[in-house]
Parts: C-alpha cells; sequence; structure tokens
C-alpha cells in the first residue's frame, strides 16, 4: 500500500478550494487524491473555526510524533509480558490488557518480535 501524507502546501490548496465552494470530489482531483484523503483530512483537522490550514499542519504533526512513540521493551514490561503469556492470553490481549491497566501502549506485532527474539 503506498501512502504518502498531505503536505502543508496541499492543506492550503484544501483551504483555498473550500473557500471557492470546490466540493471535497473536485479538491480531490485538483490534488490528484483520493476523495477520502480530503474527507479523512477535514473530519481529523477540523477546528471549531472550520478547516485551517496551519492549525491542521500543527494537528497532524502531534499525531505523527505520538504515533512513532516507541515502547521501550523495559524489564517491567517483560516481565508482565511474561506473566499474561503465561497466563493463556492472546498476544492481542496481552496487548489491550498493557493499555487498558499499565498505560503501556504497543502493537501485538512488538510481542510477537520479542518472542521469537527469546
Amino acid at each position: 500500500m503506498n501512502y504518502k501524507q498531505l503536505t502543508e502546501n496541499e492543506r492550503y490548496q484544501i483551504y483555498t478550494l473550500l473557500k471557492v465552494d470546490f466540493s471535497l470530489k473536485a479538491i480531490a482531483a485538483e490534488l490528484n487524491r483520493h476523495p477520502s484523503t480530503i474527507s479523512r483530512e477535514l473530519k481529523r483537522n477540523k477546528g471549531l473555526k472550520g478547516y485551517r490550514p496551519r492549525q491542521a499542519q500543527r494537528m497532524a504533526g502531534t499525531r505523527r510524533k505520538q504515533a512513532h512513540k516507541a515502547c521501550k521493551l523495559t524489564a517491567e514490561v517483560i516481565g508482565w509480558m511474561t506473566c499474561l503469556i503465561r497466563q493463556e492470553l492472546s498476544l492481542q490481549q496481552v496487548v489491550t490488557y498493557l493499555w487498558q491497566h499499565k498505560q503501556v501502549r504497543m502493537h501485538h506485532e512488538t510481542v510477537y518480535q520479542w518472542l521469537y527474539a527469546r
């Protein structure tokens, strides 16, 4: 799957095209993007005053930084994972438990990789 994030310039183009009443499909065609990309952009980044490109860029940047925060597999986290796996929880259940009860966020693939590396 090819995925290319919207640029700040594209966000300003979206803003301008919205101001002159372009439809989402027309904006998508103008930017050579899928209409769902434009729709998601507007849903995720619309504030109280509507869509603003500078705010949208800042919000997208914040989400990008948060998404890339890697969970450190500390001895404590590994201990929790080991205990949960011994209780015969699936790896997805382990990840869900750690997020809900320990505020440790990780992808189940991280647990798979840790298990295979053991």
